[in-house]
C-alpha cells in the first residue's frame, strides 16, 4: 500500500518518538537495530519523496524514490562500518548510509553519512570479505564555526547570558565569559526559575530544548518586571 508524504512524515515522527521512549526505559541505542533501520528507511522515503519497498527485507533495496531509483538504505548508531551484499547490488540504483545520533546537545537526530549512486559507490569504496563496505567515520564532517550564524534569541539571569543561535545551538556566558559546558549552568537556572528538566516523553531535555525553554521563561519574567 502506497503512503502519502504526510503519512511517511507522520510514521517517521512516531518511530523517532518510540526510539526516545526506548532510550528512556534504559535500552541502549545499539540494541534498537530494527527500529533504527525503520527510521532510516522512512527518512530516506521522506527526503526522496519515495515509497517503502513492497516487501519487508526486499531483495537488494529498501526504498523507491519519486525518480524511480531503487535505494539501499543502511542505518547505524555506533557501528563503524556497513556492508552491502554484492549478490544483489545490481538491483540498486542509489545508496544511502544514515546515522541516528543520540547526544546531550541535539537529542535524537538523523545524519546523512553517504548519499550517492550505486556506480559512484563501486568506484569509491572497495570490497572486504566479499562485501561492499563503507566505513561510517568516512562520512563525518567537521562542524563550522558559529561566527557566521545569527543569534535568534537570548535572555539574562543574574550574570548569566543564555543565547540561542539560528541553528538551535545554546551558549551560556557568565560575566561575558563563554562556558564550555552549557548544560550544568542551564540546570542551575532551570531549578531557580521552575523550568522542568524532562520533556513530554519523560526524558531529560537536551541542551537545545532546555535552553530554549529557559529563554522563553526568562523573557516572560523580564516583560512582567518592565510592565510594573
Amino acid at each position: 500500500m502506497a503512503l502519502s508524504q504526510t503519512q511517511v512524515i507522520q510514521s517517521l515522527a512516531e518511530a523517532l518518538a518510540w526510539f526516545e521512549k526506548e532510550l528512556g526505559w534504559g535500552v541502549a541505542p545499539a540494541e534498537l537495530n530494527h527500529l533504527t533501520g525503520r527510521i532510516g528507511e522512512l527518512y530516506a522515503a521522506m527526503i526522496t519523496r519515495g515509497q517503502m519497498a513492497l516487501e519487508t527485507n526486499q531483495r537488494g533495496y529498501d526504498v523507491i524514490s519519486a525518480d524511480n531509483e531503487r535505494i539501499s538504505v543502511k542505518t547505524v548508531t555506533s557501528s563503524v562500518h556497513v556492508s552491502f551484499n554484492p549478490k544483489t547490488f545490481d538491483q540498486v540504483d542509489r545508496v544511502m548510509v544514515l546515522r541516528v545520533n543520540v547526544d546531550d546537545e541535539d537529542g535524537v537526530s538523523v545524519e546523512t553519512l553517504l548519499d550517492c549512486s550505486a556506480f559512484e559507490f563501486l568506484e569509491n569504496y572497495g570490497k572486504d570479505s566479499g562485501k561492499h563496505v563503507f566505513g561510517t567515520s568516512t562520512g563525518s564532517r567537521p562542524k563550522q564555526s558559529l561566527e557566521n550564524l545569527q543569534v535568534s534569541d537570548e535572555a539574562i539571569w543574574g550574570d548569566h547570558l543564555v543565547r540561542q543561535f539560528e541553528n538551535g545551538t545554546i551558549q551560556v556566558l557568565i560575566s561575558g565569559n563563554l562556558q564550555q559546558m552549557a548544560k550544568p549552568h542551564l540546570r542551575e537556572i532551570a531549578a531557580d526559575i521552575g523550568v522542568d528538566l524532562l520533556n513530554s516523553n519523560s526524558r531529560p531535555k537536551n541542551t537545545r530544548q532546555l535552553g530554549a525553554d529557559i529563554i522563553k521563561v526568562l523573557q516572560v519574567k523580564a516583560e512582567k518586571r518592565s510592565s510594573i
